[in-house]
């Protein structure tokens, strides 16, 4: 039986990658070592983190006046480092479109000295669009505009990007970072966790603008923008196999094609899935069209019990975490970048078997 992982996160890695892995999993480079092995200080390693930086400012396009940094403990720790090192005495627009946006919220009102405000949100409708937002509501003198660009549990993406004025904007892009079109010129800071499309969880990338690096020192070091590029990501070890591994996977996308090619394969896989739930008399989308995910795609049939039985058959049929988030319920495909076009067209398959067997007819 042929699995597919559907997982939100930790996510499905290109097998390309993983059997590479496999390969130099004792022996790095005639080391007679592992990766998991080499000193972070060892020549070795040091060209594994550097190799990783140059991929990805290439095939992402970082200008030069932006810095590159292989940092830990998730988008989660981001939600407060952020502000802590560009906010405080200062105010923040945030846009609420999710669970995740609530998070970074939630984290900044946490800071001491960073006033938030919530300009928009989708919350009326439990998430399911992206809120209009006009150049008026951005106040010139904030700090910056946070946006998350893919809710992974609501399936709901920015596709074009607010007018802020000088206002940078801050980007939670953990699960469609690599995956789109966006141009890191248009960002002030972009942070994402690298366990959905670019390696396993322990990393966290993060991509900042030079002019918005903190002036003052925090009281953290490890939470000091300014110290970590300073010491470029090696102030304390850093996650060293995870970005091994996110090296060879910016290898494995250059060697596709770039970026580009992936958001026009992505874009393939998200139009065979979105046309079957379109057209399907059982299936259907919580999410408005305009602004649905290419990367994480909920659907349901209306029927919990139901949703609840194509889970368990889908399961049993090798679709992996198929199951939609405990707090939404449904179904969720997450496709990533290193989902196979053959698994969203297997998947197809599956429910169009599921109608035949289950459904009503009704829409």
């Amino acid at each position: 039986m042929t699995v597919y992982n559907f997982s939100a996160g930790p996510a499905i890695l290109p097998k390309p990658v993983l059997e590479q892995a496999q390969n130099e999993l004792l022996n790095y480079r005639g080391s007679e070592m592992s990766v998991m092995e080499l000193s972070h200080r060892s020549s070795l390693y040091d060209n594994i983190i550097k190799e990783a930086e140059a991929l990805l400012r290439e095939v992402m396009e970082i200008p030069d006046n932006y810095h590159v940094l292989f940092l830990q403990g998730g988008a989660s720790l981001q939600f407060s480092m952020v502000p802590l090192n560009l906010a405080v005495g200062k105010k923040v627009l945030f846009v609420n479109t999710g669970a995740w946006a609530k998070k970074a919220i939630a984290a900044a009102k946490n800071v001491a000295g960073v006033e938030v405000e919530v300009i928009a949100s989708s919350e009326d409708k439990n998430f399911s669009y992206i809120p209009e937002i006009n150049p008026e509501m951005i106040d010139q003198d904030a700090a910056y505009l946070h946006i998350t660009t893919n809710e992974t549990i609501g399936g709901i993406a920015f596709k074009e990007l607010p007018t802020t004025g000088k206002v940078p904007i801050v980007a939670d892009m953990s699960s469609n970072i690599l995956s789109n079109d966006y141009k890191v010129e248009d960002f002030g800071v972009i942070y994402a966790g690298a366990q959905k499309n670019i390696g396993p969880a322990g990393l966290t990338i993060v991509i900042i603008r030079d002019d918005l690096l903190n002036a003052e020192p925090v009281f953290a070091p490890m939470l000091d923008y300014r110290v970590q590029v300073e010491n470029e990501s090696m102030y304390n070890t850093p996650a060293t196999y995870s970005i091994y591994i996110a090296k060879l996977v910016f290898e494995w996308l250059k060697n596709l094609g770039g970026q580009a090619e992936m958001y026009r394969l992505n874009q393939l896989k998200a139009k065979i899935l979105y046309d079957k739930i379109e057209a399907s008399p059982l299936f259907k989308s919580p999410v408005s069209k305009e602004n649905r995910s290419i990367t994480n795609i909920p659907f349901i049939t209306g029927d919990s019990d139901l949703d609840k039985l194509f889970c368990i058959q889908a399961e049993a049929a090798g679709f992996k975490n198929i199951k939609g988030h405990r707090s939404v319920g449904g179904m969720r495909a997450s496709i990533y970048n290193a989902f196979p076009i053959e698994g969203v067209e297997a998947l197809v398959d599956f429910m169009t078997q599921f109608e035949l067997e289950n459904g009503n007819g009704a829409k």
